[in-house]
């Protein structure tokens, strides 16, 4: 296994541990009947970096069979990082100030939560059309 794969491993077991004990505030918060916009926010949270998780996951096979240069696997696994905990912070910071991280707005925490989402989607997005590139190099 390649060494971008392996730290790909690692970090996206980390962020699906992170991801599953997202359950754990989310059923709490559908226990003590709160608001439907948090009890939401949980929902998205837990579910949403399972998805990301198993994504980084699913793509520590797929690192082998690319024929590139070892630094575009390092820039793939990188972003995908990157991403992870980015979104892993947006998302759990999101339902904790009550913002949802659509819009930059006054407070410092919802730019915070703005900004984790924005670089979570950028960096993701930035991974998979180099995944493509890397794709098309290997045909």
């Amino acid at each position: 296994m390649e060494e971008p794969a392996k730290y790909l491993l690692f970090h996206g077991v980390i962020i699906l541990l992170f991801a599953l004990l997202a359950g754990f505030p989310y059923a709490r918060s559908i226990l003590k009947k709160e608001a439907e916009n948090i009890i939401f926010a949980w929902r998205v949270a837990h579910s949403a970096l399972i998805m990301g998780a198993i994504l980084m996951l699913a793509l520590v096979p797929i690192l082998s069979y690319l024929n590139v240069e070892l630094k575009v696997l390092w820039i793939i696994s990188g972003l995908f990082i990157i991403s992870g905990y980015t979104f892993l912070f947006a998302l759990y910071l999101g339902p904790i100030v009550g913002h949802r991280g659509l819009y930059y707005g006054k407070e410092f925490s919802a730019k915070l939560v703005y900004l984790g989402n924005s670089i979570g989607a950028l960096t993701s997005l930035l991974g998979t059309l180099l995944l493509l590139y890397a794709s098309w190099k290997s045909l």
